[in-house]
């Protein structure tokens, strides 16, 4: 949930594609409160674009606004945490995908912080359970991170899990978004190795199933 202030003016910057004006709020924060820069996507970035993303499903903002938004905070995130340059063939992709859901931001964020972490990534875009499977089966990833918005996604994890134990597959399924921080038990219903409830949760998954990068 947003809370007062720099946060709530921050989401109004978003909203209204004011990029100067959400930047110098980032950069203001970040130099006022001390804040690292993951501490800094935490707190701002990802509770506006959660509520940015909600208000949208709930018709009271337009998909331009909710695209604008995303596409600011990227930029953001990607001053914040620099990609490190890294050998695409020194260790194994992580794959990333989001499950049907047709809103990515989450995604980016997470994209963001791997890679700023050198950890070099697969982007399987959206696809249904069934498609994940399939691209498993050919890639063999040994970590692949599913980002969802709604419950329905979630539970869709289930299938594509199941699928891959039938065929002794040994990727690992990562999970997170709206519906894994609401019901924080739900990552072990669907049958995932790990969940993730926030953005550098992301990088203590994959250093635990990949390990560090130097």
């Amino acid at each position: 949930m947003l809370q007062s202030g720099q946060e709530r003016q921050f989401r109004e910057a978003l909203i209204s594609s004011s990029d100067d004006e959400a930047r110098s709020i980032i950069w203001k924060a970040k130099e006022d409160l001390k804040l690292t820069r993951l501490e800094i996507i935490e707190r701002y970035v990802v509770p506006a674009l959660d509520s940015i993303g909600a208000d949208w499903h709930e018709g009271e903002l337009a998909l331009s606004q909710v695209y604008v938004s995303g596409r600011i905070c990227e930029t953001i995130i990607n001053e914040l945490l620099p990609e490190k340059r890294v050998d695409p063939g020194s260790r194994p992709g992580i794959g990333l995908v989001v499950l049907n859901d047709h809103h990515a931001l989450g995604k980016r964020i997470v994209s963001s912080v791997l890679k700023a972490g050198g950890y070099s990534l697969i982007d399987y875009g959206i696809m249904s359970a069934g498609q994940l499977f399939q691209r498993i089966r050919e890639d063999n990833p040994a970590l692949v991170m599913v980002s969802v918005l709604m419950l329905s996604s979630a539970l869709e994890v289930k299938n594509a899990i199941s699928n891959l134990a039938d065929c002794n597959c040994s990727t690992k399924i990562a999970v997170g978004g709206a519906p894994f921080r609401l019901d924080r038990q739900l990552w072990l219903e669907v049958g995932a190795d790990a969940v993730g409830f926030s953005a550098a949760d992301s990088l203590k998954i994959a250093e635990q199933y990949l390990g560090g990068v130097e």
